[in-house]
């Protein structure tokens, strides 16, 4: 390729790339033509829903069995139900679709002369249901935040028109600071929405709260799969999705646990194992989009919360997708090098608010890199006063530890001096703290070793230059 003049040479500009590979005719019937360009291979629309299968097969299938089968294919027994993750949104609804299509219609049956008959006989293997019972679970998070319009009644409405075989189970935020549904009743009161409400605007910046409305709905959703013996729970994150969460997560901390945004096996008190799958990681949003189309499916949109547009989840969003649009296979690339990251070392447990592995060695790893004073003697700081001032740090992981404790010029509630925190149930349960008295201080990091008393504060920069001024060559 030249590099002269483009103004005179009409070799030195470089041609574009063509939006597909070899011809406009679909690569697998080689008949029809093409409807779809995905990662420059064309498809026509008759092929494209076997290719969707096809991937979601791909990654389920090996799951479904209590054991995981990787090297060949076996007949699909869960040892539980299934539970679908339902939000609204384009991915979620291109899930439900696909599922219900792939594995909860009647797809054994061959019709000969007008009649269906099962494949294989009536009592062959291949036509008993994977999982016995399929459940919907919607998470509403308008009360929240004031403004919000509640759509419980319309998503109900939704699934019960489109897939009326299916059990439908509502779930709200603040079930997630309810007591009562933590013994599994699904009516909250007044008071969770005050406490939720609470802790929400205690949060520091809008990437904070974000952070915190995907954890409470992702562990709402995995205690109710338990309570309905789900063995599987399902989220309709596309590839696109994925990407996203992947990069935002590593830059809000979570790199230890990366891997855990992808699939996750996660195990409550009574050790029942829910595995967490993505089946849609390998579609991207623009098949779903096109699949949803050609279907004539309902999206109602996932429901944005406000200021969702200011945190780090949107800037990252804003950059996938455009880079899906430039380079569709660089996307790809972002998903298949997080799957090979793993941590060097194993969890130290789990933490007590997202329920992800626990990276050991963060409390040391903070105190060596941050300025410290010790806290003025005073009365006030007895054992009695230093239990009601309790450290969440040893039993956070550093990605919840940063968004409970980050600080931003742009922050939501600006100064959180003061501010009593509610926890989740769950996290009151682990600490053996009743749920109604579940509230920790979040304005200082309390530590206490040696009968000395130490402390984390945000110091000033002419009082961190003074005290490592003796260091600086001048």
């Amino acid at each position: 390729m030249s590099c002269g003049n483009p103004s005179v040479e009409v070799e030195a500009i470089m041609s574009r790339r063509p939006k597909y590979d070899k011809s406009k005719i679909c690569i697998k019937c080689k008949v029809n033509n093409g409807a779809i360009v995905v990662r420059h291979a064309v498809y026509c629309k008759e092929c494209f829903p076997a290719l969707l299968s096809s991937k979601v097969k791909r990654i389920l299938e090996p799951q479904i069995n209590p054991k995981p089968e990787l090297s060949r294919k076996k007949s699909l027994k869960a040892s539980g139900n299934l539970m679908v993750g339902f939000s609204g949104g384009l991915g979620s609804t291109t899930l439900l679709d696909l599922i219900s299509r792939i594995y909860l219609s009647n797809r054994m049956e061959i019709k000969e002369e007008g009649i269906a008959k099962p494949r294989g006989g009536k009592g062959h293997p291949r036509n008993e249901p994977v999982w016995k019972k399929v459940t919907v679970c919607y998470v509403e998070i308008a009360a929240g935040f004031s403004g919000m319009t509640d759509r419980t009644e319309t998503i109900q409405q939704l699934v019960q028109e489109k897939f009326e075989a299916l059990d439908f189970i509502p779930l709200r935020l603040e079930n997630a600071f309810d007591p009562t549904w933590w013994d599994r009743t699904f009516f909250p009161t007044s008071e969770p929405v005050q406490r939720l409400r609470s802790y929400i605007s205690a949060l520091p910046t809008h990437t904070a709260i974000d952070s915190t409305i995907h954890t409470l709905i992702r562990i709402l959703l995995l205690y109710t799969a338990r309570s309905t013996r789900s063995s599987h729970l399902l989220l309709g994150t596309s590839l696109t999705s994925l990407s996203i969460n992947l990069i935002s997560s590593i830059s809000q901390g979570g790199g230890f646990s990366v891997r855990e945004e992808a699939q996750e096996e996660w195990r409550s008190d009574s050790m029942e194992t829910v595995r967490l799958i993505r089946p849609l990681q390998e579609i991207t949003m623009k098949e779903c989009s096109m699949w949803a189309w050609w279907n004539n499916l309902r999206v109602l949109g996932k429901q944005r919360h406000p200021g969702v547009k200011q945190g780090i989840g949107a800037l990252t969003k804003d950059f996938i997708v455009g880079l899906e649009r430039d380079y569709p296979s660089t996307v790809s690339t972002i998903a298949r090098t997080c799957a090979k990251l793993a941590p060097r070392v194993g969890a130290s447990g789990s933490c007590i608010l997202c329920e992800r592995p626990l990276q050991p060695g963060v409390q040391e790893w903070e105190s060596r890199i941050s300025i410290r004073a010790t806290a003025p003697s005073s009365p006030s700081h007895s054992s009695d006063s230093f239990s009601l001032l309790q450290s969440l740090t040893p039993y956070l992981c550093y990605s919840c530890h940063t968004t409970l404790m980050s600080r931003s010029s742009k922050g939501v509630s600006g100064n959180i001096t003061n501010t009593s925190l509610p926890l989740p149930v769950w996290a009151s349960a682990r600490l053996h703290i009743p749920p109604s008295d579940a509230a920790i201080s979040v304005q200082l990091d309390v530590k206490e070793a040696d009968d000395e008393i130490w402390l984390t504060r945000k110091v000033d920069p002419n009082e961190m230059k003074a005290a490592i001024g003796e260091f600086l060559l001048v």
